[in-house]
């Protein structure tokens, strides 16, 4: 079985009291120290690249990235400081070089910074010595080191001037210093009288300008290290609403900000500076003439959208500016942990008046996080913090999905197994509370006081809450609080419920640990151990055994009341601990901030992988459901997600299918205002278009006006410019005849000017040889003579030397032979030593004089090369322009490259707008293939209304004929009834009948036929009921089809509102590649002007080789 390793993933959250914390690798990278790491985090692709800080460090101090942004170089601080220089485009961060102050006693260096070279590094140490360490970091050189006179003036920033590797500046409380290395030592150059100033930070903005911050909010401007002015800083609008804003936060309990407008942090960059003044505030400055500075741009931190109370999230201190490789983008980190970042681009910086900062990925939690839960059903975290605020992450996509700021501190948190409740302990109760889809409300309270630890069950329908010493346990459902496990005699650390919600394990400070049965509240097991305080505890993967963890530094395995393993002791103390769900690993925090990898079965020896996490003691930390990622928090306010694989690099395989839910919880109020707010939307649309349309007629109309005047004006200008260039064209003709002329002359002049100047040159040439071969001669006698000099004076030297050792040597066998002799061999010697100085002396003679003789050679040699020169600064000025002409053409060759670049960038975006249009056309063409579909059915239901109507008309024409039929037959029963009166008259009874005939013969015939056109009736009516059904068949298509068009339409309208942005976008790059490509046009034309007049420059060279040489 392969061991479980960690790695880590992705971290939330900055590293405070940091000096420069924050800096840019490139346009879209930038380095943060977050945790026990510097991060390279990318903010557009959202991925992070980790450098591990050193093992045996307690923290760091300070950060600096190198010119050339190739190097980061970190300060930690320890019982010997360090500073580490990294590699950033190594893909590990490989460490170049670990330098330290050498035999001198420093704890912490408090500031950094790179030369502009980046072969130099500076260091500036801690109080109360404030010594300046400078090396020479690729050779891990010490070069020089520098104390401060005065140690009660405390130093904050040591800086390189960016146009002198070997100047630095230092300020600091009454402190404002220029020094320069020269000779092996670090030299003052100049001091300012600025005793009662407080400065804060500095920037260079020239090779000898230097503008300083100070606490008072002043920006005073040096000129080689001497106070020369002050830069006025306007009055900010709403400066005094915002002071009593700060004032009531003040009232309220609430942590202070900064009530003095204070510059504590200030950048340079090509157009003047940035700097920061009082909370929240950056100001952007502008350089009008060469002392001049112009405040153009405010920029400010934006109100947190999502606290619920008083906040200092615009009040916030800056601590870190920095630009952007390209001053593209500004960013700033604050001493409440944020990063925020704003675009200078023109077109950005154009569109608003007002500019805001934005979060540069997400808010991050600023103080100590106390709580962390994790769910079964969603791929979210939650954490709360004494910050009062609770967040909810995304473990997956990286997202800060939720968070809101309360009144109170959060002690605790849960998540519930669905992810759409949450569970907090605040400092008053505790709350159960809604995740919404853009808030946190609460739905139900407890009266719970500062719960430090809560829990919901697997199942979901139980949460367990401490109080004090007692374990609290409720339903979820009806809110009752069901048990009450009483027996810790100390504050409860932390509670886990088992797999299947039948135990409840628990561990507190008095050094116990219980196991709980949660349906009869009955302890089934203890283990106290009163010398440990435990911290953490958690059931084994198959819940059989029990893992603890606290003061006495081991991690013990409990079974049965008893202690069945137990790892050794190191130095750090375990603080929390996770268990892996398959069993194979146990991962535990420090309180140094490391975690470590146990293998499980636990093992007897020390055997563990530790790994650099955070900077301060771990707090809480759990494993997800599928075994993918561990997630840990610290006291430093950072949630730090770890990848967990095996030694080859492959995740772990979970036993169990976990399938996460999309589904959120929201109000009906809140959907209706959104639905509202979506109508009014679109009406305000429609109002829009309507609008735009009318507005692009009237455009037209206007456009359509003026193009006809300008065409019209065009043709009267193209008719006056042909007889113009027709004259211009016969002057032209003479001027070129006349040029022609006039350029044979000159050229027949200059041809024997070129003559002249040749024949009197080499005539001059052939004389200065001569007098060259002369002066040769003259030098080689004289060298010659020099050397013979040089060789009798050698002999003579070796004679004199040899013949003093043979007098020597025989002294020296008469001293050992006649001791008694002593004093007068020694004035002998003495004697003999004035000699040899007499000697030497000759000897220096002979060598000035051959110096002298040597500077008489250099003297003529450099009389012959002043007569070569005089010949060849014809030649250099020549060079000199052919290699200037080269460099133009290669100038040339590079924007013509950059141009056919530009070209191809457009190419395609062309391509793209030419599909974008067909795109939309295929789209219209659709849309009138529609409104022909629905025109048709149109008609059709028109004419089938028209049949209809016929029909109805002849159905009531029948009905009227069958009522006429009723009323006659009615008349004559009534008839009949009368003649049966007359039935005992004969000729009355005849004669009534004769008249009933003769009344109703027709109408009787008229029933015949009705009854003959019975089946014709039948076959109508059988025909009006089909009309019916196809009418009402036509209509059911007729609503289907217009419901479908209306899905195409608003279909089409979608992609054509998609299209038309992207358009848009498209046609801002064409503008902007456009505007380039003029731009290099432009450089083209300006470097092509160069080129028409070098061959006049070649005829002056050829005129005047002189004067040209000395211009």
């Amino acid at each position: 079985m392969s061991f479980v390793v960690a790695q880590s993933h992705f971290i939330f959250g900055v590293r405070t009291g940091v000096r420069n914390n924050l800096c840019f690798f490139d346009e879209q990278t930038v380095v943060f120290p977050s945790g026990n790491s510097c991060v390279c985090f990318n903010t557009v692709q959202r991925w992070q690249r980790f450098i591990s800080g050193s093992e045996r460090s307690q923290g760091m101090r300070a950060m600096t990235i190198s010119s050339n942004r190739r190097y980061l170089a970190v300060s930690d601080y320890g019982e010997r400081a360090t500073v580490t220089v990294f590699d950033l485009q190594h893909e590990q961060g490989r460490k170049r070089k670990i330098l330290s102050a050498g035999d001198m006693s420093v704890q912490e260096f408090i500031c950094i910074a790179f030369s502009p070279d980046s072969k130099y590094l500076i260091g500036l140490t801690e109080g109360p010595e404030w010594m300046l360490i400078l090396w020479l970091w690729e050779k891990h050189k010490l070069l020089a080191t520098l104390k401060t006179p005065n140690t009660n003036n405390p130093v904050t920033q040591v800086s390189f001037n960016p146009y002198n590797n070997t100047q630095l500046c230092v300020s600091g409380t009454g402190v404002f210093k220029l020094f320069r290395y020269s000779e092996g030592a670090l030299k003052q150059s100049s001091v300012a009288k600025v005793e009662s100033i407080n400065f804060l930070c500095h920037t260079w903005m020239s090779e000898h300008r230097v503008i300083a911050g100070t606490d008072t909010g002043r920006l005073l401007v040096f000129e080689s290290g001497d106070l020369r002015r002050e830069i006025s800083m306007t009055s900010v609008q709403g400066q005094s609403a915002r002071q009593v804003e700060v004032k009531k936060i003040k009232d309220a309990n609430v942590d202070e900000g900064p009530s003095v407008p204070s510059i504590t942090a200030i950048l340079s960059y090509s157009k003047g500076f940035a700097c920061s003044r009082g909370p929240g505030t950056v100001f952007l400055f502008e350089q009008t003439d060469e002392s001049g500075y112009r405040k153009t741009r405010e920029i400010k931190i934006p109100l947190d959208a999502y606290c619920s109370g008083v906040t200092l999230a615009e009040y916030q201190q800056i601590d870190t500016i920095c630009f952007s490789p390209a001053e593209e983008t500004l960013a700033i980190s604050t001493n409440r942990g944020q990063l925020y970042s704003v675009s200078l681009s023109s077109v950005d910086m154009n569109k608003e008046d007002k500019l805001h900062f934005e979060l540069l990925s997400q808010s991050f939690h600023s103080s100590s996080i106390t709580g962390l839960s994790i769910c079964i059903r969603k791929p979210l975290v939650a954490t709360c913090s004494l910050d009062r605020s609770v967040r909810i992450w995304n473990y997956e996509t990286k997202v800060l999905e939720l968070y809101k700021e309360f009144q109170e501190e959060a002690y605790s948190v849960a998540l519930h197994p669905t992810g759409l409740f949450i569970l907090v302990g605040f400092s008053d109760r505790l709350r159960l509370m809604n995740l919404l889809i853009d808030d946190i409300r609460t739905f139900k309270e407890f009266t719970v006081r500062s719960c430090r630890e809560c829990a919901f069950s697997n199942g979901g329908h139980m949460f367990a809450a401490v109080n004090g010493n007692i374990i609290q346990i409720y339903s979820v459902t009806s809110f009752d609080n069901i048990l009450n496990l009483k027996g810790h005699n100390g504050k409860v650390c932390q509670i886990e419920w088992s797999l299947d919600d039948s135990r409840v394990v628990s561990c507190g400070v008095d050094g116990a640990v219980y196991e709980w049965n949660t349906q009869s509240g009955k302890r089934e097991s203890e283990s106290v151990l009163k010398s440990c305080s435990y911290t953490g505890v958690a059931f084994s993967s198959d819940c059989k055994t029990i893992l603890a963890v606290g003061t006495d530094l081991t991690l013990k395995e409990i079974q049965d009341c008893q202690v069945l393993r137990e790892v050794p002791a190191d130095e750090t103390a375990h603080t929390a601990l996770a268990v892996s769900h398959s069993g194979r690993v146990v991962f535990t925090g420090t309180s140094s901030g490391t975690v470590r990898a146990i293998k499980y079965p636990l093992p007897i020896q020390k055997e563990w992988i530790t790994y650099q996490a955070h900077s301060g003691p771990v707090t809480k930390m759990v494993i997800t459901y599928d075994d993918q990622f561990l997630l840990t928090v610290s006291e430093d306010g950072c949630l730090l997600i770890w990848k967990i694989i095996d030694k080859e690099g492959r995740g772990l395989k979970s036993n169990k299918h976990i399938v996460h839910t999309e589904e959120i919880l929201i109000t009906k109020s809140d959907l209706e205002e959104k639905t509202q707010h979506m109508l009014e939307m679109k009406m305000r649309l429609e109002e829009l278009q309507m609008e735009n349309e009318y507005q692009l007629r009237l455009k037209d109309m206007n456009y359509n006006e003026k193009l006809r005047e300008l065409s019209d004006n065009f043709v009267q200008q193209i008719g006056t410019l042909k007889t113009s260039q027709q004259a211009m064209k016969t002057e032209m003709e003479k001027q070129e005849c006349e040029n022609q002329q006039n350029s044979a002359e000159l050229i027949m002049k200059h041809s024997k000017e070129l003559k002249d100047l040749e024949l009197s040159y080499s005539q001059k040439l052939i004389v200065e040889h001569e007098k060259y071969q002369d002066l040769e001669q003259k030098h080689q006698r004289m060298l010659e003579d020099y050397e013979k000099q040089l060789k009798s004076a050698e002999d003579r030297k070796i004679q004199a030397v040899e013949e003093l050792t043979k007098m020597y040597e025989a002294k020296l066998q008469e001293k050992t032979q006649l001791l008694a002799q002593f004093i007068s061999l020694q004035k002998r010697i003495d004697d003999r030593s004035a000699d040899i100085n007499k000697l030497k002396q000759e000897r220096q003679r002979l060598l000035g004089l051959i110096r002298s003789l040597e500077s008489d050679i250099e003297d003529l040699k450099r009389q012959i090369s002043g007569h070569e020169k005089t010949s060849q600064d014809k030649d250099h000025i020549i060079l000199c322009l052919k290699r200037k002409n080269q460099e133009l053409e290669k100038l040339k060759f590079v924007l013509e490259f950059q141009l056919n670049e530009l070209k191809q960038k457009t190419e395609p975006l062309q391509h793209d707008i030419s599909v974008k249009k067909e795109r939309i056309s295929q789209l219209e063409e659709e849309l009138i293939q529609t409104d022909k579909s629905n025109a048709q059915l149109k008609l059709t239901v028109s004419e089938l209304k028209l049949k209809l109507k016929t029909r109805d008309k002849e159905m009531c024409k029948e009905s009227q004929k069958v009522k006429d039929l009723e009323t006659h037959l009615q008349r004559l029963k009534s008839d009949l009834h009368n003649c049966v009166s007359f039935i005992q008259e004969p000729k009355t009874l005849k004669d009534n009948i004769q008249m009933i005939y003769t009344r109703y013969v027709q109408q009787t015939e008229r029933v015949e036929r009705t009854n003959a056109d019975d089946t014709v009736q039948k076959a109508v009516r059988h025909q009006c009921d089909r009309q019916e059904r196809t009418v009402n068949g036509l209509k059911m298509r007729l609503v289907k089809s217009a419901e479908e068009h209306e899905k195409v339409y608003a279909k089409i309208m979608k992609e054509n509102m998609t299209l038309i942005a992207e358009i848009n976008e498209l046609r801002k790059e064409l503008h902007l590649a456009r505007t380039q490509a003029k731009d290099v046009k432009a450089q083209l034309a300006l470097l092509k002007k160069p080129k028409k007049s070098q061959p006049i420059l070649e005829e002056a060279a050829y005129q005047d080789p002189k004067q040209l040489g000395v211009s």
